[in-house]
């Protein structure tokens, strides 16, 4: 007979050893990006994001910060988001679909807003020379809340290294 503490002795290392062994490695990746931020009107958005992922599936932080236009009265948005994603595996062009939520900060003037925001979107990552990408996204932002547009939606192209 086995005793319960017995098959746990032999459970975790057995399960621990195949894990170890069938796993794959995971890539790192990191972009600096320049863009435009569209909700009212075009904006610059500048930005980063660094990531990991496995095969398929991947998981990102990202910082965007996009400027006050006082003419038009259009808010500076700066937004934290953590992302998930899925992409194809391989290839010269990575395509991906995202989804993922965070933080964000709108302000015009010196009226200003902080709360939470979603967001859904994809791209694609362009392979260019060695760890070299360029990598397109888009982007809808779903801000929570009292902003003074709900969604947002921007655009970047940015250069993007693997390691």
């Amino acid at each position: 007979m086995i005793y319960p503490t017995m098959r746990w002795r032999v459970l975790m290392p057995t399960s621990l050893l195949l894990l170890l062994v069938t796993s794959v490695p995971a890539r790192a990746d990191a972009t600096l990006f320049l863009g435009s931020t569209m909700t009212p009107e075009r904006r610059v958005t500048r930005g980063f994001a660094v990531g990991a992922s496995l095969i398929i599936v991947g998981f990102e932080f990202e910082y965007a910060n996009t400027v006050e236009e006082h003419t038009s009265a259009a808010p500076s948005l700066k937004t934290g988001m953590g992302n998930v994603y899925a992409q194809t595996p391989f290839g010269a062009i990575q395509f991906y679909a995202l989804l993922g939520g965070g933080i964000y900060r709108e302000r015009l003037g010196t009226a200003q807003e902080t709360s939470t925001a979603s967001a859904i979107g994809g791209g694609a990552k362009l392979s260019l020379a060695g760890p070299l990408r360029l990598r397109l996204d888009y982007r809808l932002l779903n801000l929570r809340g009292q902003p003074r547009y709900t969604q947002v939606h921007r655009v970047y192209a940015g250069l993007n290294v693997t390691f």
